[in-house]
């Protein structure tokens, strides 16, 4: 099983990147509303939704949210907490079906996955494919250049007396996580992967899926982008006119 399908739809995920809460997903959906500003009822797709963190605060400002993800639990868990989206199991490789969206949003990267690179210019093509003419399109991942400068190799964290144990480490062009959980007599092992993706190549990569790149900035405040010190990378892209 790939990964981010069995590590995913846990609720130990969920206890480990509980600091990632609503607060924190509220700053990046004002910050996507105020350069956007769409209109009530436009439609949104958020791929890679996971639990529907983003989804809530969109769909609170009155758009017609979508959001897809692979995991069944999390979007089980996103239909109970944002009954106004409208929630789906897709890969985000593939382009969404039906009629096109004016915005697009990819959030908490969600790039570099899979072993196969070429996935990566799927998914980034399949948002493409799913923008209408005009569309406004956002991919935040991890700026990889701070990562590795403050990669940190062991921590320990008890969390609602589960513990965690995370190991962290770069090789052959991943950066890996070894995710060791005690929770009372169990035991179990989880692993993140993922690639490193530089700002240049993704840059280049939307290029080639015939977006447009209008701005990167850190996020979720959305300062200029300093390659040494953000910590995420956040592109700003558009979809040509039809002709």
């Amino acid at each position: 099983m790939d990964w981010y399908k069995e590590w995913f739809g846990t609720r130990y995920y969920a206890l480990l990147y509980g600091h990632r809460d609503q607060a924190d997903a509220a700053r990046w959906v004002r910050a996507i509303l105020g350069r956007w500003r769409p209109q009530r009822g436009e439609r949104l797709l958020d791929l890679a939704c996971g639990r529907g963190r983003h989804a809530l605060h969109f769909a609170n400002a009155g758009l017609n949210v979508t959001g897809v993800d692979l995991s069944e639990e999390s979007l089980a868990e996103a239909r109970r907490t944002v009954p106004l989206a409208h929630f789906q199991l897709h890969d985000i490789r593939e382009p969404y079906p039906g009629p096109p969206f004016p915005y697009v949003t990819c959030l908490f990267t969600s790039l570099g996955y899979t072993a196969d690179p070429a996935d990566d210019q799927r998914v980034l093509q399949a948002a493409a494919d799913s923008l209408a003419p005009n569309g406004r399109f956002v991919l935040d991942v991890m700026n990889m250049d701070h990562v590795l400068e403050h990669l940190v190799p062991v921590e320990e964290r008890v969390i609602d007396d589960v513990r965690f144990r995370v190991e962290r480490w770069y090789e052959d062009g991943f950066v890996r996580k070894r995710i060791h959980v005690t929770d009372g007599d169990a035991e179990r092992t989880f692993e993140e992967r993922v690639r490193a993706l530089w700002p240049k190549d993704l840059a280049a990569m939307v290029a080639h899926a015939g977006l447009l790149v209008e701005d990167i900035t850190d996020g979720p405040i959305l300062d200029r982008f300093d390659p040494r010190r953000s910590q995420r990378f956040v592109l700003w892209a558009g979809k040509p006119a039809a002709e």
